[in-house]
């Protein structure tokens, strides 16, 4: 397998779909909100840059359920067998960490169920207190399994908080998913570049009908905490549009909010190569024929 990382605005999908047309490969996206069907512009499906490529765990999961890193290793497993079966090469392409880890180092995990007496109790805390509890349950765990780049709100902070108490009062054994052998090439895309193309996407996103897509969201029934629940993109705008602020702060703060969700994509690639996985950068500015090139190269080797 191939596996194809960079952080938010590096030109991953379109890096990966050009390597599958020259391989005759297909693609897995590792992706936590992509999974959702209708949530679109704001996940940054960008579809059009797939082309006749096959793609895999994408539209897969109902807007306002919550998908989980389980879900996923199974639904990985099977698409992964299922491409290996036909012999055709697997390409994992995303930027969610801890997706992308669970699946290639085989994360053994148990589904861990809603603890309804502790949602209550946390109830009304600030994202900072719930951040600040979830570090001490890591730290008294000894755990770095979940995924901070997603603990962007006070629903997912809770949700992480209940996976952690659950998996240290509960030893149960977990699914049987095998590491995965993967040649992994992650996009390194200069800070500042990456901040150009950051805000340059937001602005052509919400030109081009962010806000109408989570309004639809809405109006087909799906709670407003239930959108704020995915962060980024759907916390801000769904804020903006129930009235809880101002289109100029929506803007400014999911502008700060990708820039820094950008920041910790890449603190967690870091750290996967401190835990021992080789991640081989290719820059973002070479051309495309250059960098499906050095992916050929490295495969030799």
């Amino acid at each position: 397998m191939i596996t194809i990382l960079g952080p938010t605005a590096s030109g991953k999908t379109p890096f990966a779909a050009a390597l599958a047309r020259r391989i005759g490969g297909e693609i897995i996206s590792a992706d936590s909100r992509q999974v959702y069907r209708r949530m679109d512009i704001g996940t940054g499906k960008d579809l059009d840059d797939y082309g006749e490529v096959p793609y895999h765990l994408i539209d897969i999961a109902e807007p306002g359920t919550k998908y989980n890193l389980f879900q996923y290793q199974h639904d990985f497993l099977k698409a992964y067998e299922d491409i290996r079966s036909r012999g055709v090469t697997p390409i994992l392409c995303g930027g969610t960490g801890l997706y992308l880890e669970a699946v290639l180092k085989g994360y053994q995990l148990a589904p861990v169920p809603e603890n309804k007496q502790l949602r209550a109790s946390l109830e009304g805390k600030s994202l900072e207190e719930l951040t600040q509890m979830l570090v001490e349950l890591k730290r008294k765990n000894g755990t770095n399994m979940h995924n901070k780049t997603d603990v962007d709100s006070a629903q997912r902070a809770i949700r992480a908080i209940e996976i952690e108490l659950f998996n240290g009062e509960n030893q149960q054994e977990g699914a049987q998913i095998p590491p995965i052998d993967s040649v992994i090439i992650g996009v390194d895309i200069d800070r500042e570049e990456r901040r150009r193309k950051i805000s340059r996407r937001l602005k052509q996103r919400l030109e081009t009908g962010m806000v109408e897509e989570v309004k639809a969201l809405l109006d087909s029934g799906i709670p407003a905490d239930d959108l704020i629940y995915y962060g980024l993109e759907y916390k801000f705008v769904t804020e903006y549009i129930i009235g809880k602020t101002t289109y100029e702060e929506m803007y400014r703060s999911l502008e700060i909010a990708i820039h820094q969700f950008a920041k910790r994509q890449m603190t967690w690639f870091r750290g996967m190569e401190r835990r021992g996985f080789t991640i081989h950068w290719v820059d973002a500015m070479m051309t495309m024929e250059e960098k499906v090139d050095e992916v050929l190269r490295l495969m030799r080797m």
